[in-house]
């Protein structure tokens, strides 16, 4: 009985074609460059290279045409944390969260759908 359920079960997943997924990514150039405020006032600044994870690659042109808007929406963000935050890996995963929020927000109110599966800092230098 069990062998006959299993063997009947391989057969569908064998039959049954599983839709590959359709993704493209979108990297912002140049890299962004922003400051952070650091403590006793003094400046520091942060380099990263961030990249869209699109779900499906027809919207690509969608998330490029928005770029200018995202990237101020994530200039913005990484310019209003603190430097322990900024310098610690779990702040980076924290801000990383913020502006994928963010982004997936801003798409939605723009286009009526987020757009993006993930948002990723694939680069991060910091002072």
């Amino acid at each position: 009985m069990i062998r006959s359920f299993i063997f009947i079960l391989s057969c569908l997943v064998l039959i049954s074609p599983a839709k590959a997924a359709d993704y493209a990514y979108y990297g912002f150039e140049p890299s962004i460059v922003t400051n952070y405020v650091a403590v006793k006032k003094k400046m520091g600044y942060v380099r990263l290279t961030v990249e869209l994870m699109i779900e499906n690659s027809a919207n690509y042109e969608v998330v490029e045409h928005h770029s200018p808007l995202l990237r101020d929406a994530i200039i913005t963000i990484i310019g209003q944390q603190p430097e322990a935050k900024i310098k610690s890996i779990n702040g980076r995963h924290e801000i990383q969260k913020l502006c994928e929020e963010k982004v997936k927000n801003l798409l939605t109110k723009e286009t009526g759908k987020p757009l993006i599966k993930k948002l990723l800092f694939t680069q991060w230098l910091d002072n």
